[in-house]
């Protein structure tokens, strides 16, 4: 990234690749209005210059070139007012009266776009931006990305232009994160935290409690231009009280993390069990649509299939695993070999188990290694007589929940979704409108921020001379300043938009 970031124009095709109605090139800095000028012709032949802010006009894109023929335009007034001859269109036309100007444009034709210009600093990065949509093709996208690039712009690195709305005030960095969570936002409970976030709500309260630590240090350091007096008891007392005010606001916000976390990241569910249990049913039924194959012949499944799927607002890895039981084969072997990775280090199991049979080996030895852990026993086949033991299964597995479902039947699907969703927040109901923290960064900046200010309220009690108070207390706010960017250096802002695309 250059310093001086200020002193070029960026572009960058912001739409996903391959083919779609519209594509968009998007432009950004100080050259952007004259570089479409060089290659945009509107209808009425004004420049993009001279256009009002925040309009959009039509017209096409084009590449002057000394090696095309003239290439003959459509009239861009036909139907609105005739043609640019004065009468009705009955084919092509260009944006000159006689064959001498004709031979003079040579000019060639990219797209067909409609061109939007928006001038600083009322834009997303406080800078002229210009957005070309044109069709959403690769070829007719490359071909605008090059002319611009051509004609005096930059590509863009990842995130960039979000990295010049917080460099020029735009955004502080938590709504700037905030950007890439609206984007990545796999469920609506994971967007309405981070539209939250975006409108500025952890920010205001991160900053309204270093505001109030702010304050404690000012007095710390106006005490040490005085040190030598002592500190009243009175004063150390509006310390202590303050400073423990703070620390109860964060460690409230903290506390939020783990669900917040959940919310904008999901969880990673396991699906085990032995051999043509119905593992691979439930998955189906589950993604509601055919995504594993299923067949009476066990050890179906050689290999672990993750999908998507979102559970009551919580995004959920699940994933599909090969039947435990004795090996076959050396494929056979690899994939109960990924089978058993997956359950060390899933955050919930499914341990699907047949309820028609009695338990087995195989079904105990997996009860025992999941046992303790968060963990829901599915007995399949309710359809047909109970003959597992349940309080055995329950016992074994150290008291795991239990729901009994049909896949054939499709029965019990919503209990065990409704099971699945208790089992994650324990019960507990959260709404998307409160208060969350749900990035690690921030997680670990307010640890630090909590544990610079137990220092210094335990310097206080130990009647630490003010000096030593004020590195503790300096240390918090400042570390509550990385959340929100008031403290930041390249290599954190590198490596936070490095997570963005490129073009946003």
């Amino acid at each position: 990234m250059k310093k001086n970031f200020n002193d070029d124009t960026i572009v960058a095709v912001s739409t996903p690749a391959g083919e779609g109605g519209i594509g968009i090139v998007r432009l950004s800095g100080k050259d952007s209005l004259k570089i479409a000028d060089r290659i945009f012709m509107s209808a009425d032949r004004k420049k993009p210059s001279k256009f009002k802010t925040h309009t959009i006009h039509y017209g096409y894109i084009i590449e002057k070139s000394q090696e095309h023929p003239l290439i003959l335009l459509p009239s861009l007034r036909s139907g609105l007012r005739g043609t640019p001859f004065g009468r009705r269109s009955t084919g092509a036309h260009v944006f000159a009266r006689s064959e001498s100007k004709k031979a003079k444009l040579k000019k060639y034709i990219v797209d067909e776009v409609l061109l939007t210009v928006m001038k600083a600093p009322k834009t997303y990065t406080r800078e002229d931006i210009v957005e070309i949509n044109c069709h959403g093709g690769m070829t007719a996208l490359r071909k605008v990305f090059e002319l611009v690039v051509k004609n005096g712009g930059r590509m863009a690195e990842p995130g960039e232009f979000t990295r010049r709305a917080f460099l020029n005030g735009r955004l502080d960095l938590t709504q700037a994160e905030a950007v890439l969570d609206v984007i990545r936002a796999k469920t609506d409970a994971g967007l309405g935290i981070s539209i939250n976030q975006l409108g500025g709500e952890l920010s205001r309260e991160i900053n309204s409690v270093r505001d109030s630590i702010v304050d404690v240090s000012a007095d710390v350091e106006a005490a040490i231009d005085f040190s030598e007096e002592d500190i009243k008891p009175d004063t150390a007392k509006t310390w202590l009280k303050n400073i423990k005010t703070a620390i109860g606001r964060l460690e409230k916000l903290r506390g939020t993390y783990h669900n917040g976390a959940i919310l904008k990241d999901g969880i990673t569910a396991v699906i085990c069990g032995r051999a043509n249990v119905g593992k691979s049913s439930l998955m189906n039924l589950l993604l509601k649509r055919d995504r594993v194959i299923v067949t009476p012949i066990p050890g179906t499944t050689r290999d672990a299939i993750e999908e998507m799927v979102n559970i009551k607002g919580i995004p959920i890895k699940l994933v599909d695993t090969a039947g435990i039981r004795r090996h076959r084969s050396i494929i056979e072997k690899a994939g109960i070999d990924k089978s058993r990775f997956y359950l060390s280090n899933a955050d919930l199991i499914l341990c699907v188990l047949d309820g028609s049979e009695r338990l087995k080996r195989d079904d105990i030895k997996l009860l025992k290694n999941v046992g303790g852990r968060c963990t829901v026993i599915v007995i399949n086949k309710c359809d047909l007589k109970l003959v597992l033991d349940i309080k055995e299964s329950k016992r074994i597995s150290k008291n795991s929940d239990v729901v009994r479902i049909s896949c054939l039947n499709r029965i019990g699907i919503d209990r065990l979704e409704e099971k699945v969703y208790n089992e994650i927040w324990s019960g507990k109901v959260y709404s998307t409108h409160q208060l969350m923290l749900n990035n690690v960064r921030h997680k670990n900046a307010i640890d630090r921020a909590i544990d610079s200010l137990r220092k210094a309220e335990d310097g206080i009690r130990r009647g630490l001379s003010p000096e030593f108070l004020s590195v503790d207390i300096r240390e918090s706010i400042n570390a509550l300043g990385e959340i929100v960017g008031q403290v930041y250096t390249d290599d954190i802002l590198n490596i936070i938009f490095s997570k963005f695309c490129i073009g946003k």
